[in-house]
């Protein structure tokens, strides 16, 4: 007989503010092989939950569930992005944005979400990462003109006119071969 039902893991999920608490309704949605992603999104929103401990449930999601792991790496970096940015400088959504990317590097999501943490002022996170970063998809995804679009866009942000020229040529078609430096 499971510990808690889908509807009480829901509320706890939901309400409670105990770690303990979410803990063991965490635990016993995983003994009873719960892989809908929406209700564990709705622990990911819990506004008591610190970001050690999100890492700590997603991480564990996916080592029991790696089926959705894409899925829950994605929605953990977006988490990270809205709520924490303004302390970390976007560190743990850029990580997850990365851990997304691998699990599924033909989508062009992961990448072109991490390059709309930039902050031009503060060149944070470091422009030059996340370049790097679309870089590396580009020769992943299936479809790379949105990739060379944001690419030509984040060049032009830190004055490399060149550069932006190049990938917005790439992006538009008029010109048709991407190499790696």
């Amino acid at each position: 007989m499971p510990k808690f039902t889908k509807e009480q893991i829901r509320e706890k999920f939901s309400n409670s503010s105990d770690f303990n608490e979410l803990f063991d309704a965490f635990e016993a949605a995983l003994e009873s092989k719960i892989d809908d992603l929406d209700l564990y999104k709705i622990l990911f929103w819990n506004y008591t939950l610190k970001p050690d401990e999100l890492c700590l449930f997603g991480e564990k999601l996916v080592q029991v569930f790696p089926h959705i792991a894409y899925d829950v790496y994605l929605w953990l970096a977006k988490i990270f992005e809205v709520t924490y940015s303004m302390f970390d400088n976007y560190e743990l959504a850029l990580e997850y944005f990365f851990k997304a990317s691998q699990v599924k590097p033909e989508e062009p999501e992961p990448y072109l979400a991490a390059s709309n943490c930039y902050e031009p002022d503060l060149n944070i996170p470091p422009a030059d990462y996340l370049i790097e970063f679309l870089r590396k998809g580009v020769l992943h995804v299936k479809n790379p003109s949105p990739l060379y679009k944001r690419l030509a866009e984040l060049y032009e942000k830190i004055g490399d006119e060149d550069q932006s020229l190049y990938f917005r040529k790439l992006s538009e078609g008029s010109q048709t071969e991407f190499t790696e430096e």
